[in-house]
């Protein structure tokens, strides 16, 4: 069992690492890798299963003790990155297909990454544990109400579909995790040791299908999608962190609420412009999904030697 978790924390650890490298064969090679996007929903399913693993019940009850901070975080999470989603699209003029993926990663919840990051920053990982937990059990409403509202002038919208699939592919699965961490805890603490390193290998194989999917197109919009993304999340980021600040809150708090805005799941837009969008509509998650762990993982380490001070 040592044995294998050492392997597990190996290939969890290079992420961004196996990410650029099946990037670059599903690049070159795509065709292997296309029939595989109809799995896509199933692989992030399987994500999911893993994030409502990870997930407890107290995880909820800290709204009842400190209300005012998972309402800020909540609202200040769907209020920020959708509207500078559709903002960065707009400023750099992307097509429409673009730029409607990249306003569906900033409608999409929290990343499940924030909360290490908020570890690793000396932030307040509890208020960071809520938030995802209560942003990803809302996601099924206020990700299609605000893609809807956002992108609904850009490209057709099938919000009824969007809400289902959200349904399935987070509701569910999550709901499930929960409720066997609750039921069997005893079996679950013994698996949980190898549930990131599935989570990655999910997360990797769902990146290298939207690229095979999109090579054609992939290397005359890279560059700018590239940069969409990039601005994206450096907004995200520091207006996370000064808006929690306008609000009152303190150190600790801020840079939690910077990482659960500034960090998306962006594997749900990836799975989610998969079956609803062009697939070209899932490049800027697939980026997303690399750019915000560098980033998240640059600061985290940054606020990570700096004691906060509240």
């Amino acid at each position: 069992m040592e044995g294998i978790m050492k392997i597990s924390q190996f290939i969890t650890r290079l992420f961004p690492l196996w990410v650029v490298l099946f990037s670059l064969l599903a690049f070159f090679f795509p065709d292997p890798l296309k029939p595989m996007a109809k799995l896509i929903p199933y692989g992030l399913g399987i994500i999911m299963l893993g994030m409502g693993l990870s997930m407890k019940v107290d995880d909820f009850k800290l709204v009842l003790s400190r209300p005012k901070d998972v309402f800020w975080g909540i609202v200040l999470r769907y209020m920020i990155m959708p509207f500078v989603g559709y903002g960065v699209a707009t400023m750099l003029g992307l097509p429409p297909a673009l730029a409607a993926g990249l306003i569906l990663v900033g409608c999409c919840p929290s990343g499940t990454a924030s909360n290490v990051m908020t570890f690793l920053a000396k932030g307040d990982t509890a208020l960071s544990v809520t938030v995802s937990s209560f942003n990803t059990v809302l996601a099924p409403i206020l990700t299609p109400f605000m893609f809807l509202y956002l992108a609904g002038s850009i490209i057709p919208i099938n919000t009824e579909a969007l809400l289902m699939d959200i349904v399935k592919i987070v509701l569910v699965p999550v709901a499930l995790g929960i409720g066997l961490r609750t039921l069997a805890s005893d079996f679950v603490d013994k698996i949980m040791g190898v549930v990131p390193v599935v989570s990655v290998v999910m997360i990797v194989a769902v990146i290298a299908t939207v690229i095979a999917l999109s090579a054609a197109k992939l290397a005359t919009v890279a560059v700018i999608a590239f940069g969409a993304v990039a601005l994206h999340n450096a907004i995200g980021l520091g207006l996370g962190y000064g808006a929690a600040k306008t609000v009152g809150m303190g150190e600790k708090k801020s840079r939690a609420i910077a990482f659960e805005i500034g960090m998306e799941n962006s594997g749900l837009a990836v799975a989610l412009a998969i079956a609803h969008l062009d697939p070209v509509a899932a490049i800027p998650g697939a980026i997303f999904s690399v750019w915000h762990n560098l980033t998240g993982s640059l600061l985290a380490g940054f606020w990570g030697s700096k004691e906060p001070r509240s």
